[in-house]
């Protein structure tokens, strides 16, 4: 069988054990027969248990069985498949590309959003990454004329961050924050380096909204009243993993955080101005409304124009 065809068939079935949560083989070939991947032809225990291995290779996602509760198949570890995690996307991305592909009219039907920026290098900084090479590259920062060369350093991590890859770096000791749509002249260097063996890429950025760390702006927590209207929004999708809603009443709900408030996370609190309020700690809402009053006061201005 073609590779293509294996990865439909991948798909399909991971998606069918993930959404039925516990499912048998008898009703997964039940699914499978109405599934015109099938041709009217069975799912074979041996071609079961290989799609269950391949996917595991894959994706890391691990099916077992529960053979305490009638032999049911479930995804054992789906905290991979929270909505940051590398399974989540590839799973989502190929699962529209299967859908696409097996009905062309569908492409018109779905509007993805721009290819995030800066693949260019993207395939080199993952093969440096792999081997624990260090990488040379100049780079050019948004409205700034001058163009800094760096000889000498260490990828550690790359990070998807609203439709721009960026890559986390440790340059003379120092952890470096670098979009990769501003890279110019990369080049993969034969030095390797020693990847710190404390270094976890999610404890790196955990108390952290976006892709900068600031070391002078310890993490804190954080109280944000929310509108009724916005309120589903949040649950549904929360701001940071740390949100914990505390009280709820028919107007508003208070959501608490523990992060640190960096300009990418009261840039988030601004964009819904009017749906979001601070309410504590009160230097941050004070920060806040400063923004908002400046903002404020240039639409005032522009209005004299």
């Amino acid at each position: 069988m073609k590779t293509p065809e294996l990865f439909k068939e991948y798909i399909w079935l991971l998606n069918t054990i993930y959404q039925a949560g516990m499912i048998s083989f008898a009703e997964i070939n039940e699914k499978w027969l109405r599934s015109e991947m099938s041709g009217g032809v069975e799912i074979s225990r041996t071609t079961f248990n290989r799609h269950k291995d391949a996917i595991e290779d894959i994706f890391g996602i691990i099916i077992e069985c529960d053979k305490k509760n009638g032999f049911k198949y479930y995804i054992a570890n789906k905290s991979v498949l929270r909505e940051d995690t590398i399974q989540n996307w590839m799973l989502s991305s190929m699962t529209v590309h299967t859908a696409v592909q097996e009905g062309i009219s569908l492409q018109k039907r779905i509007l993805l959003e721009s290819i995030p920026s800066g693949y260019k290098y993207l395939q080199s900084i993952l093969e440096a990454m792999k081997t624990n090479h260090c990488i040379s590259f100049t780079y050019q920062k948004y409205n700034d004329a001058e163009v800094k060369n760096y000889p000498e350093a260490e990828p550690y991590c790359l990070k998807l961050y609203k439709q721009r890859w960026y890559m986390l770096t440790k340059v003379k000791q120092q952890f470096r924050t670098f979009s990769l749509d501003r890279i110019k002249n990369f080049e993969k260097l034969a030095k390797s380096f020693q990847l710190d063996k404390d270094f976890d890429a999610e404890d790196y950025f955990h108390d952290y909204f976006g892709v900068f760390r600031d070391e002078s702006t310890p993490p804190q927590k954080i109280v944000i009243r929310v509108s009724k209207a916005e309120r589903p929004y949040l649950r549904d999708l929360p701001l940071h993993h740390s949100q914990k809603e505390i009280f709820a009443n028919d107007e508003y709900s208070d959501f608490s955080y523990f992060i640190s408030p960096t300009d990418d996370f009261i840039g988030e609190i601004l964009r819904k101005k009017n749906r979001l309020y601070v309410v504590s700690p009160i230097d941050l809402r004070q920060k806040v409304a400063r923004y908002v009053t400046e903002m404020d006061k240039n639409y005032d201005e522009q209005k004299k124009v």
